[in-house]
């Protein structure tokens, strides 16, 4: 099987990390570009961010663009510091890569891949959908010109993570979230529903730190930070499997359980409800006969340890190392 060429829109945060990390040790995915956004940190700190884990990774072929600063109708606030560190990783120092963001707008990088790749690009998003809305405005065929696209975000049958029913992700930006589920493709989206239930454990970070390398290390240091946030969800130092999760499920690397074709709408009102994804789960007792107007797969169930795979794949002697 030949790998995916895989265009990465993140907003690099501890998750998104372990994402690409995953995205690096796979043999499944050949990343051409990533593009970053605002989000967990600010979009140029993500993009130094993802330069300097790529360097440590041995990475540094793939090129990084900065994305979107604020989202579609407000400035960006800050980003998540209380979870993700006042620099996005966890406030560890990496070493400085010596490669410099590309010239290209991540909406530029996007598009441009889109149209050489002939149709066979496939796009993760992580982060908030602000760059892909964008890429959507100056390319409204960008749908017809990738494989598909995979985002994390959401939440179908479960509470949000920053409004009792908005994920942060959607919830950052509604608007850019509601024209990308609108935009005639299928989105393929990885919500709370099944991120929540994978949980990375202490023992699995104790792996990544003894792993003798030092990307590993890196990743593992992050954790510190990370595992502190989730200690007051979970009651034990652990984090939820986000990011990283939602690669697995572009890569068909994990066994869905239920992912039924629906109707998926964005609240953008400035009511209580606003950056909710409404799933129109009301036919899941008739199996999902009509799917007439679908435009979403969200990913409801999984079997498995994902976060005990995640981390076989990054200590495995022959993961993949792009250079």
């Amino acid at each position: 099987m030949s790998a995916r060429p895989i265009y990465f829109d993140c907003d690099t945060g501890v998750d998104d990390a372990l994402a690409l990390a995953y995205l690096i040790a796979s043999d499944k995915a050949q990343l051409r570009g990533i593009g970053t956004v605002s989000g967990n940190t600010d979009s140029a700190t993500a993009a130094r961010n993802t330069l300097d884990l790529l360097q440590l990774a041995g990475a540094t072929n793939v090129p990084v663009a900065i994305g979107e600063r604020d989202f579609m109708t407000r400035s960006y606030d800050g980003g998540a510091p209380h979870v993700h560190g006042a620099n996005g990783i966890g406030n560890i120092v990496l070493p400085k890569s010596t490669t410099e963001p590309s010239a290209e707008s991540a909406v530029d990088l996007l598009l441009r891949l889109a149209h050489e790749a002939e149709g066979k690009l496939h796009l993760i998003a992580v982060g908030p959908l602000t760059n892909i809305a964008r890429a959507l405005e100056r390319e409204p065929r960008l749908p017809e010109l990738v494989d598909g696209i995979t985002i994390m975000g959401g939440a179908a049958e479960v509470p949000g993570n920053i409004t009792p029913v908005a994920e942060a992700n959607i919830a950052n930006d509604p608007e850019a979230a509601a024209a990308v589920f609108a935009a005639g493709w299928t989105v393929t989206m990885v919500p709370l529903d099944v991120t929540m239930t994978q949980v990375l454990e202490a023992e699995d970070r104790e792996r990544l730190a003894a792993s003798g390398t030092e990307f590993e290390q890196a990743l593992a240091q992050m954790l510190g930070h990370y595992f502190e946030f989730y200690r007051e969800i979970y009651g034990r130092a652990c984090c939820a499997m986000h990011d990283p999760l939602a690669v697995a499920v572009a890569l068909g690397d994990v066994e869905i359980t239920s992912a039924p074709l629906v109707r998926a709408q964005v609240d953008t009102t400035n009511g209580p409800g606003r950056g909710q994804t409404i799933c129109d789960l009301r036919a899941k007792y008739r199996g999902y006969p009509d799917q007439s107007r679908a435009n979403c797969r969200p990913v409801l169930g999984i079997t498995g340890d994902f976060p005990s795979q995640l981390t076989q794949l990054l200590l495995e002697p022959t993961a993949q190392v792009l250079s």
